[in-house]
């Protein structure tokens, strides 16, 4: 059973120490490998509407192509 506890307590200390990083403004944690881009996938869900980072970089990328053509 004390191992129980202890485990328990340190499982909540570290999530209380994300929380506050997430209070803090800190970015979540992200992944350095490229993700679904890498395997050839846009979006899991399909993006119907993408976040604004998103939406600039394929405005970015359809101006980059049309004055290629």
């Amino acid at each position: 059973m004390t191992i129980f506890i202890l485990t328990f307590i340190i499982v909540a200390i570290l999530v209380a120490g994300m929380a506050i990083g997430v209070i803090a403004g800190r970015n979540p944690i992200g992944g350095s490998c490229g993700g679904l881009g890498r395997v050839g996938l846009e979006c899991e869900a399909g993006c119907e509407k993408p976040c604004p980072k998103r939406l600039a970089r394929m405005q970015a990328q359809e101006e980059a192509e049309a004055n290629n053509n």
